[in-house]
């Protein structure tokens, strides 16, 4: 990443002079403070003007801006972002994520970064890996700010301590058979309104946890993360993925996931069993909000690096914007100083939270603070908060670190010459998806007729345009 920031940089300097800096919408030589208008998603901004005041006093002291943070609803910021690119209202930086961004870059929407990060930015390239930059890259340039976070894609399996004491279980062995096996044998003990594998109908795709969606937005289409061949194949034609889901209709039909799985959209607190993108310190916070004393955590899957887990948050700069250099130089200061990533991400001290165990620590006084710091900037400049055990960050930073890259690990798919039979397989998809992640379609009956349909739909059109595009991306890797 490091050779693409500084080939793109050379070429630009070369063919364009002097002129990057003004491109940029750098605002100096005027006497106004510009103001930056951040969209993010949340669910309420309660005092938030007020407080913006306080961080903003701090970014114009430190970097001469002053910052407007704005909110779309969780379940409006789709349509909210699609409908304010599409009219051209003005923004500075814009929250996005594997569902919007490969889109929005190529409506044209976002500024392209890859000469400006190290440029005007470059502590925050340096603290940024490159592999996430790799990550976020369309076409060879970049277009956003990942977020340094739980990047790598890491899955536990969850289980309360007491349950597993009580049965005896092997947690260790994370195998759908001994899964199987534990399940049954909880069932066979708490009784029939007992659910082990408690699900909902917007739960993870559980069964292609192995495979690389190209950032396709179609579960069905993938290479899985460790085929050097790298062979774009029908994942539901896959050995590995069909077991899962006959397990899962397995459960289903004995009552071990509930059965209004494909319907309810909400899981309880508690749940004697889960999985989770996670790591296993999370374990606590998790037990405290199930109300019980302990969950004890297996790795089941990872660390691994693929475009979609880096893809999970992203900041990315307006086209349009006046303030592009801006912009990014707040970017790199919130992921780079602990005091304004602190205010970004609990509100202002004294006010909402005080600083415990000499500095090290964060305790919230109170719980309105609406926004949501995934979608911020790096979890790792943030002070933890006291409620998590020591070193929380530690584990997080070392499965990143430990991490092993998908073999196709930056590549997006470019749906332009494949639209329209993307757009149709993804529509069979969610007639089916539902209940076969949730168990409560048969996969011997269905997965036939949803193959055919994808077929008839030209997905194997879909398959040799993604083949074609992963190999000619291989060739530009040697």
């Amino acid at each position: 990443m490091k050779k693409l920031f500084l080939v793109g940089t050379v070429l630009a300097l070369l063919l364009n002079g002097g002129s990057m800096v003004m491109a940029g919408g750098s605002s100096a030589g005027t006497s106004t403070v510009p103001t930056l208008i951040w969209w993010q998603i949340g669910g309420g901004q309660g005092n938030l003007a007020e407080d913006l005041k306080v961080i903003s006093d701090y970014t114009q002291e430190k970097i001469g801006v002053r910052v407007d943070i704005k909110q779309a609803g969780w379940g409006d910021a789709g349509n909210r972002f699609t409908t304010m690119i599409n009219a051209g209202e003005y923004y500075d930086i814009l929250f996005t994520d594997l569902g919007s961004y490969n889109r929005f870059v190529n409506l044209g929407a976002f500024a392209d970064l890859t000469d400006l990060v190290p440029q005007h930015t470059p502590k925050l390239q340096a603290y940024i890996p490159d592999v996430l930059w790799q990550g976020v890259n369309v076409k060879g340039r970049i277009y956003s700010v990942p977020t340094y976070k739980d990047s790598s894609k890491t899955v536990y399996h969850f289980w309360d301590h007491a349950i597993v004491q009580k049965y005896q279980l092997n947690i260790e062995d994370t195998s759908f058979a001994n899964l199987d096996q534990s399940f049954r044998k909880i069932k066979a003990g708490e009784g029939q309104r007992y659910y082990p594998f408690f699900l909902a109908r917007g739960s993870a795709h559980i069964a292609f946890d192995q495979y690389d969606s190209l950032a396709a937005g179609l579960p069905p289409l993938g290479v899985r993360l460790d085929d050097t061949n790298r062979r774009v194949v029908n994942t539901l034609e896959q050995s590995d993925v069909r077991e899962i889901y006959d397990y899962l209709h397995q459960w289903y039909e004995a009552g071990i996931i509930n059965p209004d799985a494909n319907m309810v959209d909400e899981t309880p607190k508690y749940r004697p069993f889960f999985m989770a993108q996670a790591w296993s310190g999370v374990a606590a916070s998790y037990a405290t909000s199930a109300g019980i004393d302990r969950y004890d955590a297996a790795l089941y899957f990872g660390p691994s690096y693929s475009t979609d887990s880096i893809q999970g948050s992203m900041n990315a700069i307006s086209v349009n914007s006046k303030y592009k250099v801006e912009a990014l130089k707040l970017l790199e200061l919130v992921n780079t100083d602990t005091k304004l990533r602190d205010m970004i991400g609990y509100g202002i001290e004294g006010k909402h939270f005080h600083y415990v165990n000499n500095g090290t620590a964060v305790h919230r006084d109170r719980t309105d603070w609406p926004l949501v710091n995934y979608q911020e900037a790096s979890f790792f400049t943030e002070t933890p908060e006291d409620t998590v055990p020591a070193g929380y960050w530690d584990e997080v930073l070392q499965l990143n670190e430990q991490a092993t890259p998908s073999v196709v690990i930056g590549f997006m798919l470019d749906l332009e010459p494949i639209r329209t039979e993307v757009a149709n397989c993804q529509t069979i998809w969610s007639k089916y998806g539902t209940d076969l992640n949730t168990g409560a379609s048969d996969p011997a009956v269905v997965l036939p007729q949803l193959i055919a349909e994808l077929k008839n739909a030209g997905f194997d059109k879909v398959v040799a345009e993604a083949q074609r595009q992963v190999d000619r991306y291989v060739q530009t890797l040697n």
